[in-house]
């Protein structure tokens, strides 16, 4: 069973949980703590909300039912879905695109690898 790591988002008082490979939690956190330091910076009407990362940890055992673990490449796709609908244009998305897909491409090659192994 591969070693997963588990990065903690918060956005408000809402805690989520993103269950990533853990040679890719790393950057799954730096990345969204750049996307939170470049959010500002668009000029489209309508941009998404991201929640921010707060921790990362290697084990995890929610204690309430309502309270779910996301999987990390649904994460990064639904992330890349986001930003790719952002209709910007003054600040060059396409920067900030490329790094979730480098990341979402390396995420799909990683969940390819373990269903051959």
């Amino acid at each position: 069973m591969p070693k997963m790591r588990y990065v903690i988002l918060q956005k408000n008082a809402d805690l989520f949980f993103v269950e990533m490979p853990a040679d890719y939690a790393y950057q799954l956190s730096a990345l969204n703590l750049r996307l939170n330091k470049e959010i500002d910076k668009l000029t489209a009407s309508v941009v998404p909300e991201l929640p921010l990362a707060v921790a990362e940890c290697d084990q995890l055992d929610l204690l309430q039912e309502h309270l779910q673990i996301q999987d990390g490449l649904a994460y990064i796709n639904a992330l890349e879905q986001s930003f790719a609908s952002i209709d910007e244009q003054s600040y060059p998305l396409i920067a900030l695109l490329t790094e979730i897909r480098a990341l979402q491409a390396q995420l799909e090659q990683w969940y390819e690898e373990e269903a051959e192994a």
